[in-house]
């Protein structure tokens, strides 16, 4: 008895333990609801039912902010919301590279929501790692958040000169190590991540990974890499273990949905980036800034009010300029 009231009532990472279960309960709920009822057989998700789905996990998201603010305060609402807003726009960036990847390899879209959702799965643990470890250092160690912000600035930077370059799948130096050191088939093997088939060179048989495979690892490469700029930015707003860890979740857990709607009109949004990379110095610069003006932190309703009206300007301007022009397909795999 003492063990359930220790779980159910005990304190981790500064929030009542039945509060991270509550979290814990929910996300996976929402993972077998969507797997479980909604594709559980192989299809192609199309266009109206993305946007509808995606607006449900929109609604869950800022659903569990509003029980935030009233739960524990508005300070913590706000940078909920604020981190919830910036986290979902840096996963729209990573729709970009995930459609990229799955051109380069030809991946049909009936496959695609088997890969996003292996995917989403590792993001879930590969954040609480990263989210776990940051919190005990900034914890610990205070002066990490400036090394944060500065980190923030240069990324930002780094994106405004970057952002009319696409990455190249096919150069990855990833790609042809897997290719080198392991067995892997030039064709898709249906939703198959390995088969077994005969080894050309030795006449046996061996498992082999497959394209799906190989989609799924860059994937998951990709978000960690998106990881290194999304949690410093979402520390750079708030330190709470249990508002990072939930605003990052719950944004990423509509990325699948989202990415059916977002591949076929991403072209319109090109100018998101450089709203994008002025959100991050902006998030970088406001940790000096509180210094400078004798401030404990600036205000979260002035973070949240500027954050939201950058991107808001970004996803205007990009509509504007991008109107009439056609989609804009990468190179499949040769």
């Amino acid at each position: 008895m003492e063990i359930f009231d220790s779980l159910l009532y005990g304190t981790f990472m500064s929030k009542p333990a039945w509060m991270w279960w509550m979290f814990l309960g929910i996300v996976i709920a929402l993972l077998v609801f969507d797997l479980g009822v909604l594709h559980k057989d192989n299809r192609e998700i199309e266009v109206k039912e993305s946007l509808m789905l995606s607006a449900g996990y929109i609604a869950m998201g800022l659903g569990f902010g509003v029980w935030v603010w009233w739960s524990l305060g508005q300070q913590s609402g706000v940078e909920y919301m604020t981190g919830f807003i910036v986290e979902k726009t840096l996963a729209m960036d990573n729709v970009f590279v995930i459609a990229m990847i799955f051109t380069y390899f030809a991946v049909p879209r009936i496959y695609q929501h088997r890969v996003l959702f292996w995917g989403i799965l590792g993001v879930i643990v590969l954040r609480a790692i990263m989210i776990g470890v940051g919190a005990t250092l900034v914890a610990e160690f205070s002066w990490l958040l400036y090394i944060f912000a500065a980190f923030l600035i240069v990324t930002g930077i780094k994106m405004l000169v970057m952002a009319d370059k696409e990455p190249d799948i096919g150069s990855n130096p990833l790609v042809g190590f897997l290719k080198r050191r392991f067995r892997i088939t030039e064709e898709m093997h249906g939703e198959k991540f390995f088969v077994t088939k005969p080894d050309p060179k030795t006449g046996r048989m061996a498992r082999f990974g497959t394209p799906l495979l190989l989609a799924l690892v860059l994937i998951e490469v990709a978000d960690v890499i998106f990881a290194v700029d999304s949690v410093p930015a979402i520390f750079a707003i708030t330190t709470d273990p249990f508002i990072v860890y939930t605003s990052n979740i719950f944004a990423i857990l509509g990325l699948r949905a989202l990415y059916f709607a977002l591949a076929a009109m991403i072209h319109r949004f090109k100018y998101l980036k450089y709203a994008l990379s002025i959100v991050l110095i902006f998030i970088g610069s406001k940790i000096f800034a509180a210094d400078l003006l004798g401030l404990d932190k600036i205000p979260p309703v002035w973070s949240l009010s500027i954050t939201f009206g950058i991107l808001a300007a970004g996803v205007i301007y990009s509509l504007y300029r991008t109107r009439g022009e056609p989609p804009h397909h990468p190179k499949p795999a040769q």
